[in-house]
């Protein structure tokens, strides 16, 4: 019982937490459901195996351009701890920066690449065609949506979580409204189908960039300064950040790019398991919106108190998360496990083993998020105080020597062709990154302030 008291926060604890938490998982729980939306109406057109491979590029943009902005987010955090504003604002030019650079990089991808990356994932020639349909014109959102992050993760950083919250709900309704009129043709607009669905995508990132750029300078946010005082980046003052930035770009490029060969793997399949995959991805990320908002408030207040030189607090506060995480895991996996049949039905999918297949694998999914939800508290941790070369291992080095292995070993050399089997044999993964994850926090070594590693 002693060792429990160490994982049971205090009231304020719990308060300050949930005041953080519930709007960044709302937040992203919006952003989710943006995506479900989209596969929700796809599917009444029989797209979405097309829609859920060209979205892998933009997987992959997403997951590079988070991997960056969350390295600057760690400095940001510190810097508002230690009431730093100066520093604070080269911090966000800096992400602003990174986040042009990457949705450029990726956009250029999908305009010269883009029907050979989608051919790899899947072989059918109607979704290939389909598919690339809709990248010509979803590929455009790739920019506003890494500037998007730059801005909702200063927010984070600061404490203002209300912020991206209202605009994403305000984009969403945005989203649903475009995708109803375009894929369908409503109001007398043109019943455009899949280019309808990649338009509204389109035009409810560019809007959440617009109104978060409007919103910062009307209210003078503390982040937004003169041309001069965001982006004088010098060298002694990049080095530092960069280093830090470095592996978690790796690891999320890594990590982005694995988790589409597992598409790869599944994709062998044939395209009835990829529905049903898809439909699982879809509905995951609903409660993964839970995970992330625990995993970024996890990161802001560690990392305010580490930047203030509080380093007992971070310890203590992570403990508190880390106990917060294993209940919220078991309450998760009963809660999915016992509604896979519901969840599922939204959907209306017409063929029964794609339905069968559809609730097997949600029923999986219960089983990851449970566990993913324990180990990103753990990441959190380890984010906040720049751990992130053991970050890295930990995260994309296990999917690519296990986790990968195990999809492509179950498909190609046992040639199971149970997709929800498979993807449960896959989850050994997760297994052995919760044990390794939680040795590396008990040793504490990332707890350090990093605001000491810049120069005035």
């Amino acid at each position: 019982m002693d060792v429990m008291k160490h994982y049971i926060g205090t009231r304020a604890f719990y308060k300050r937490a949930s005041l953080l938490a519930i709007p960044l998982a709302i937040q992203q729980l919006v952003s989710s459901c943006m995506g479900i939306i989209d596969s929700l109406m796809v599917s009444w057109i029989h797209q979405v195996t097309a829609v859920g491979t060209a979205v892998q590029i933009e997987t992959l943009c997403s997951a590079v351009a988070w991997g960056a902005i969350a390295g600057t987010g760690i400095f940001s955090a510190q810097f508002y701890g230690a009431k730093d504003h100066d520093n604070l604002k080269r911090t966000f030019g800096l992400s602003v920066i990174l986040g042009l650079g990457i949705g450029l990089i990726w956009l250029l991808i999908a305009a010269l690449f883009g029907r050979k990356i989608i051919a790899f994932y899947i072989q059918d020639p109607n979704v290939i065609a389909n598919s690339h349909q809709y990248l010509m014109i979803a590929m455009f959102s790739y920019i506003p949506l890494s500037l998007g992050f730059s801005f909702s993760y200063i927010y984070r950083s600061i404490q203002k979580t209300k912020v991206p919250l209202i605009i994403g709900i305000a984009a969403m309704g945005i989203n649903i409204f475009v995708n109803c009129v375009l894929i369908f043709g409503y109001f007398g607009f043109p019943e455009l189908g899949i280019q309808g669905a990649a338009i509204g995508t389109l035009i409810a990132q560019s809007f959440v960039l617009i109104v978060n750029i409007v919103y910062a300078y009307a209210t003078k946010q503390e982040f937004i300064g003169t041309f001069h005082e965001m982006f004088s980046l010098d060298y002694h003052f990049v080095k530092p950040i960069m280093r830090k930035i470095q592996p978690l770009i790796w690891n999320e490029l890594m990590f982005g790019f694995g988790s589409t060969l597992f598409v790869k793997a599944f994709g062998a399949l044939g395209t009835s398991s990829m529905d049903a995959y898809y439909v699982g991805a879809k509905l995951s990320d609903v409660f993964n919106a839970l995970v992330t908002g625990i995993s970024n408030a996890t990161a802001v207040m560690l990392g305010v108190a580490l930047g203030s030189g509080d380093v007992e607090k971070a310890r203590e506060e992570g403990n508190y998360f880390v106990g917060m995480a294993a209940i919220l895991a078991v309450m998760s996996i009963v809660f999915i496990f016992g509604c896979s049949h519901q969840l599922v039905s939204i959907f209306q999918l017409e063929d029964s083993y794609v339905v069968g297949q559809a609730i097997a694998i949600v029923k999986v999914f219960s089983l990851k998020i449970a566990l993913r939800m324990f180990i990103v508290i753990v990441f959190s941790s380890l984010r906040a105080g720049g751990d992130s070369k053991i970050l890295a291992l930990l995260d994309s080095g296990f999917m690519w020597f296990i986790g990968i292995p195990l999809a492509f070993i179950s498909v190609h050399l046992f040639h199971i062709q149970s997709i929800a089997l498979v993807f449960f044999i896959c989850q050994l993964e997760q297994v052995i990154r919760v044990y390794f994850g939680m040795k590396r926090y008990n040793q504490g070594n990332w707890a350090i302030n990093l605001t000491t590693l810049i120069s005035k």
